[in-house]
């Protein structure tokens, strides 16, 4: 399996879109400082993954997720986790 997944750091606001085949495994690395696109912004919570059967699948949907459409949609979809405050 390959999963896409969103990071959030919740003091600082920031989102942070990966994938991964191991998804715990990637979570600890990106919390112990060892990804450099994502150790200023630590402690990272995941908020969101999906799962796909396919890499080139998971890479563009990862892609899309990036994009502003993406991010829209995805706020759309996780309204209630992102207005909560």
């Amino acid at each position: 399996m390959f999963y896409i997944y969103l990071l959030r750091n919740k003091e600082s606001g920031h989102l942070y879109f990966g994938y991964t085949t191991n998804l715990k495994k990637r979570l600890g690395e990106h919390n112990q400082g060892l990804n450099l696109s994502t150790k200023r912004y630590l402690p990272w919570k995941l908020i969101y993954y999906e799962a796909c059967l396919n890499e080139k699948d998971a890479k563009r949907r990862e892609r899309y997720l990036k994009t502003t459409q993406g991010r829209r949609m995805l706020k759309l979809r996780l309204k209630d986790y992102f207005y909560e405050d």
